[in-house]
């Protein structure tokens, strides 16, 4: 139960050949991810707490869905058609993944789908965290039999407001003790640079020549500590990256190995970008699954998505959303290991006292209806 008395509840997907995720309905948040390694043991390759009780205090948003708009906006503000609306400033005095009170803190309804899938629901008022109009938002996980975990996301607007919706799942695949071993290639040209407080001044800037190219697979640890003025206002990496789009519908984005694990994360998308955090914790302070210490750079990030700020950035991609439009977008996070076949057997879904309702037909890509 949250303080106020709402229950929330554990839905477990696993498929045939052993890997699982574990979902609460505070959040919508991916509490575990297990999947296999070269040698076929199950490892939970994903950050988070034992309990409820972490994820109420938690200011990381490990594994959860996090809305109304994803990232940063400057000031708190932004304008639409015509009007200013001023939103929750919980990051200075800019506005972060949603306020106060956003997408991560909120319990929402589940619906089990047919085959190892759930449906989460979320109503948004008018005026919450600042936003106008309601957004009514539904989110939907599946684990299919290749061991990709899917995420489908829906919302549509009851008058003209922006959207921008993210999972924000911090990766370890070798479960070890940081991520600066692991191999990082991204499908990305240009990155949006920052000012002080992380906000993008407005540029898409080439990564040639620079600490932000990982158009070939690079150690992330490779060139953290560089004195490029970009790694030293984030303090390492938290930089939102420009995909090498061309049309739309999936778009393989980003692949990630563990070295020790020989696990491989592919990213697939129909974003036009992604978030990279290196996961730059204070170190020490946060105490999570089995009371292990998540210190500096214990996890990473890849967060698809609209650009940061892009409500006040008009040469960004739009997120404004409007009644009768409907927002639609996909992410694929697909596992697989190196130097091994491990075998893959039908999928199913697995809740206690559960009915399995038909299965909801699935969308592809970000469009506008």
């Amino acid at each position: 139960m949250t303080p106020d008395g709402t229950r929330v509840e554990l839905y477990t997907l696993q498929n045939a050949s052993g890997s699982s995720v574990a979902i609460a309905t505070y959040g919508a948040t991916v509490v575990s991810l297990r999947v296999p390694d070269r040698d076929g043991h199950l490892d939970d390759v994903v950050l988070g707490y034992d309990g409820l009780e972490g994820y109420l205090g938690s200011r990381f948003y490990f594994g959860a869905i996090v809305g109304r708009y994803a990232n940063r906006i400057a000031g708190g503000r932004f304008g639409l058609e015509g009007r200013t609306f001023t939103l929750a400033r919980n990051n200075g005095e800019n506005h972060l993944h949603g306020g106060l009170r956003g997408f991560d803190k909120v319990v929402w309804s589940a619906r089990p789908l047919e085959g190892a899938a759930l449906e989460l629901r979320y109503l948004s008022r008018d005026g919450e965290e600042g936003y106008p109009g309601e957004l009514d938002a539904v989110v939907t996980y599946r684990l299919a039999d290749d061991d990709a975990l899917e995420i489908e996301y829906q919302a549509s607007a009851s008058r003209p407001t922006i959207c921008n919706l993210t999972h924000h799942g911090y990766f370890n695949l070798d479960a070890g003790k940081d991520i600066l071993g692991h191999q990082l290639t991204l499908r990305a040209s240009r990155f949006t640079p920052v000012r002080a407080d992380l906000i993008p001044i407005g540029e898409m800037r080439g990564v040639a020549g620079t600490p932000m190219d990982f158009r070939t697979a690079t150690a992330i640890g490779a060139r953290i500590g560089s004195r490029d003025d970009q790694i030293a206002l984030a303090g390492g990496y938290d930089h939102n990256f420009v995909l090498d789009r061309e049309g739309q519908g999936l778009l393989s984005a980003a692949t990630l190995r563990g070295p020790v694990s020989g696990r491989v994360l592919e990213v697939l998308t129909t974003e036009p970008g992604l978030q990279f955090f290196s996961g730059n914790f204070p170190d020490g302070e946060i105490r999570g699954k089995g009371g292990k210490v998540y210190g500096f750079r214990s996890g990473l990030c890849l967060e698809t998505q609209h650009f940061p700020d892009s409500p006040n950035r008009p040469g960004f991609p739009s997120t404004a959303l409007a009644p009768g439009e409907l927002y639609r977008s996909s992410t694929v996070y697909r596992f697989s290991v190196a130097d091994s076949l491990i075998g893959r057997r039908r999928v199913s879904a697995r809740r206690s006292s559960a009915p399995t309702p038909a299965r909801r037909p699935s969308g592809r890509g970000r469009t506008r209806a």
